[in-house]
């Protein structure tokens, strides 16, 4: 069954940390099944606090989406993500 990571930007603090997050991110792809289905496009909160920007990956399995999440090359890319922006991520398993 599918899983979606989902990370909502809310605030950007460094934007020079989410360049280097930029970057590292995308090598941190490699040897992972991943689709993108948005990625900082045109957002609208409806309800709860604006965000400034939403991404949405989809990954084969939950589990799948949980080693991305946690591979050595996505983690030394997230760092920077946390000390460029604050964000919320979760992934949530499809139906």
């Amino acid at each position: 069954m599918a899983a979606y990571v989902i990370f909502m930007r809310e605030k950007t603090r460094n934007p020079a940390e989410l360049d280097i997050y930029r970057e590292k991110v995308v090598a941190a792809r490699e040897g992972h099944a991943i689709k993108a289905l948005a990625r900082y496009s045109k957002v609208e909160s409806l309800e709860g606090a604006p965000v400034e920007g939403v991404v949405i990956l989809e990954f084969p399995t939950f589990a799948e989406a949980k080693a991305w999440y946690e591979s050595p090359a996505y983690t030394a890319a997230r760092q920077h993500r946390h000390l460029g922006a604050d964000y919320r991520a979760m992934i949530v398993e499809g139906v």
